[in-house]
């Protein structure tokens, strides 16, 4: 018998740091209203790279220039057992378009420090949030250059 392929969601997050405060977006979900970095899918015809740029302006408002790879973390989600492949892209903050219109489910987008990060930990998305920030803090980057499409 021949397995199927299995196929993880690819996702994307940004890791943005402004004067001692990370950006991130507070999100309706079927558990509540949860915490995440601007954060999303993989859209059929655009480089992982192009995707976290769109998906940080559409969550947040706020435009993003990555300038490195933080990680690739593999979690599934023990509720609906979804398998997320995260690329997760530290970078710098640009121009903010407050009258644009956030991504359906999107309740605003939130300014943290991590004690305030860290006290709401039970109301992240995921347990990838905290781990990237973690990962942050602890000076994880990788050069852009790993990354390759072809």
């Amino acid at each position: 018998m021949k397995k199927t392929q299995f196929k993880p969601n690819t996702t994307v997050a940004a890791i943005i740091e402004q004067n001692g405060k990370f950006l991130l977006v507070e999100e309706s979900t079927d558990r509540g209203n949860r915490f995440n970095q601007p954060a999303g899918h993989l859209e059929d015809g655009e480089t992982i790279i192009q995707a976290v740029i769109r998906e940080t302006m559409e969550e947040s408002a706020y435009q993003f220039t990555p300038e490195y790879l933080l990680g690739v973390y593999h979690w599934k989600h023990p509720h609906n057992d979804t398998t997320y492949l995260r690329f997760a892209f530290v970078g710098k903050v640009g121009l903010h378009y407050p009258m644009q219109e956030l991504d359906d489910g999107i309740v605003q987008a939130v300014w943290m420090d991590m004690d305030e990060i860290r006290d709401k930990q039970n109301l992240m998305r995921s347990p990838q949030v905290l781990a990237c920030f973690e990962d942050y803090l602890a000076g994880k980057r990788y050069p852009l250059e790993v990354m390759t499409h072809l």
